[in-house]
């Protein structure tokens, strides 16, 4: 068997990777003092729900693909559901190599009117996790170590480019996607994470933008970046399918739901208040967004599915990320409510249905993001904090950084997509698009 020079060149990156963490240099500062706190300033309590939101967010990335599995075809369940699971490990390597330090490293950005302004973190100020210390950090990470800290945030990392599949399922070599995830996550994801959550980072700094978990960072350019996939990489050659397995879909939205906890509640870093509050607004947003979907299908002529309360429910964990730690958990039924009908109109809408998105993760991923975003500008609680709570300029500030953002978003990954396209051509042949993906690119396929 005749071996492709681009798995000969992918297995010598993993090798030269996991040599150069051999023999990587330790880092003496882990006991930096102007960096970090003293070990006595851990809270047990926080390291303990820190942890358990860890691996909490871990199960979303499994929970997602028996999600994302259950709603395509039978010839391609394996491979849309491995395209998730896959990057468990992919973006886990690149974030410790070099993602963690592009995300929250030392700010490279601008400096205006004597405040710099990040858009990017350096390279070398976390590569390997060098300086990633045993102790609390400062700034970001006060009671719980730092390395804590740094896993945690690996976890969203990971499912950001895992929501994107959705978009060009039954159709992408896999070779092609595992490319394009690792330029996605160090192109579009760490500037990003570091312009929203990194102390000096250009949204939170100069827009006052307000993402208290991810609805921004993570399903604005996850959304974008599929919608960007579905138009580079052009329709299937048979678009219309029946999702194979309805429970698949079921089990997925129960991991999601559950890890979700993680996501949103273990933002807070902290066993505290506010991880309450995104507890509660977290499960409300999503409870109203599923019984809006299915009763809103209902009155527009469609029956109750089961795949719609599925959806709906996803829709309303998306547009509650950004807001849970900010709104109260009243004010989330609304949130839930209302972006589970415009989430539900854009999965319907003609002009969008000509677009090939294969599980409509724009609809719901980047629409619900949005309407997140635009929810938290007019809801959140605090000082200056959104419309209701500081007046227009503050609304005004998060629409022309939503309005950055999407343009960002979207057009960074088509031009991603076409220099993937370029360096490995991202769509099977179409024989092997009939033959399904499960067995053209995995030589596996269910046995019913």
């Amino acid at each position: 068997m005749k071996i492709e020079k681009r798995w000969i060149i992918s297995f010598i990156i993993i090798a030269v990777v996991s040599v150069a963490g051999l023999l990587w240099p330790e880092s003496s500062a882990t006991l930096d003092a102007s960096r970090f706190l003293g070990e006595d300033k851990i809270v047990g309590a926080d390291v303990a729900w820190i942890l358990c939101a860890s691996g909490l967010v871990l199960l979303m990335t499994p929970g997602l693909s028996f999600f994302y599995g259950g709603m395509v075809g039978k010839k391609n369940i394996i491979s849309t559901m491995l395209q998730s699971f896959i990057a468990l490990g992919v973006i886990s390597i690149l974030w410790l190599v070099v993602g963690f330090s592009l995300s929250f490293g030392d700010s490279i950005g601008f400096t205006m009117n004597g405040e710099h302004y990040g858009i990017i973190g350096n390279p070398f100020t976390y590569m390997f996790f060098s300086n990633v210390g045993v102790f609390p950090h400062k700034v970001m990470a006060s009671t719980i170590p730092f390395v804590l800290f740094a896993l945690f945030q690996m976890k969203f990392a990971v499912i950001t480019p895992a929501l994107i599949t959705g978009s060009f399922a039954e159709r992408v070599r896999f070779i092609s996607y595992l490319t394009f995830i690792v330029l996605f996550s160090l192109c579009i994801y760490t500037p990003l994470c570091h312009m929203v959550w990194s102390p000096d980072g250009l949204l939170t700094k100069y827009f006052g933008v307000k993402d208290f978990a991810g609805g921004t960072v993570v399903h604005m350019s996850a959304g974008f970046a599929a919608l960007a996939g579905a138009l580079v990489i052009g329709k299937r050659k048979n678009p219309h399918h029946e999702p194979s397995n309805i429970p698949y879909v079921l089990l997925g939205t129960g991991m999601l739901w559950f890890g979700w906890f993680g996501f949103n509640a273990g933002s807070a870093l902290s066993a505290n208040a506010t991880a309450a509050t995104a507890f509660g607004t977290t499960t409300v947003a999503s409870g109203a967004a599923m019984i809006t979907w299915i009763f809103f299908d209902r009155i527009n002529g469609r029956k109750v599915s089961a795949l719609g309360a599925c959806i709906g429910a996803v829709v309303g964990l998306v547009a509650i990320t950004p807001a849970c730690g900010f709104v109260t958990i009243p004010e989330s039924l609304f949130i839930g409510f209302i972006s589970a009908i415009v989430s539900n109109l854009m999965v319907h809408w003609r002009k969008l249905k000509q677009v090939d998105d294969t599980l409509d993760v724009f609809a719901c991923h980047g629409i619900g993001g949005i309407m997140g975003m635009i929810l938290t500008a007019v809801l959140a609680h605090g000082e200056n904090a959104s419309l209701m709570h500081g007046g227009w300029v503050i609304f005004a500030h998060h629409m022309a950084a939503l309005v950055l953002v999407s343009f960002f978003a979207f057009f960074g990954s088509v031009l991603l997509y076409k220099l993937t396209d370029v360096i490995i051509p991202l769509r099977v042949s179409d024989e092997s698009e009939k033959d399904g993906l499960d067995q053209s690119q995995h030589d596996e396929h269910i046995i019913w």
